[in-house]
């Protein structure tokens, strides 16, 4: 059985929206992208928690992205090149859409169609591994709704934006418990929750 684990950038206050570039997700008028990159020196502390986790419980089994998270990435990295970019398109790919069509543009992708929980669910049984979400926001409420995530790798940086897009939405109760923590010296607080019982 694979397990779902979610691995983002989030704010103080929760906001996930644009936290690498001024340009990545204007979505809803968001203005303060770039947000993660006044805590630059988090890169190598975060990269080592995210390289444990993808190579934990069987190994790094593909990646899970909504369709905007997956467009996003897909432009960006093959503009940008490098080392990610070359990972980023060995590695499977499952997209979650209802949109796109086959054959998808990236090398290593499928498509996953319909109730993304259901999708999430059959993968999950069919997958040895993590299944790791980096961005993906309305993906991560549909699997966070049917409780389909197993772990959360949160890189959560010193800083309040008072707006954007937040990775917990208003009004959904989700119990955690710690499991591991450290702080980088720009202060990112890199913290693995699990799902805890009430």
């Amino acid at each position: 059985m694979g397990r779902v684990v979610v691995m983002n950038h989030v704010t103080l206050d929760g906001v996930m929206q644009g936290p690498g570039r001024p340009d990545e997700d204007t979505r809803g008028g968001f203005v303060q992208g770039g947000w993660g990159r006044r805590s630059t020196t988090a890169g190598d502390a975060a990269g080592e928690a995210m390289g444990q986790r993808m190579s934990a419980g069987g190994g790094l089994a593909g990646w899970l992205f909504g369709r905007w998270t997956y467009e996003q990435l897909l432009t960006h990295w093959n503009n940008q090149g490098g080392p990610f970019k070359e990972a980023l398109n060995k590695t499977p790919k499952f997209v979650v859409s209802k949109t796109l069509d086959e054959p998808l543009a990236w090398p290593n992708s499928s498509l996953l169609r319909g109730d993304p929980a259901d999708a999430v669910q059959t993968l999950k049984a069919q997958t040895r591994g993590v299944l790791a979400i980096m961005g993906s926001g309305e993906l991560i409420g549909a699997l966070m709704a049917a409780d389909l995530i197993d772990e959360y790798l949160l890189m959560i940086h010193p800083i309040v934006l008072g707006a954007g897009r937040r990775l917990f939405p208003e009004g959904k109760r989700v119990p955690l418990r710690l499991t591991t923590s450290t702080t980088s010296p720009t202060g990112v607080l890199i913290a693995t929750y699990e799902p805890a019982t009430d």
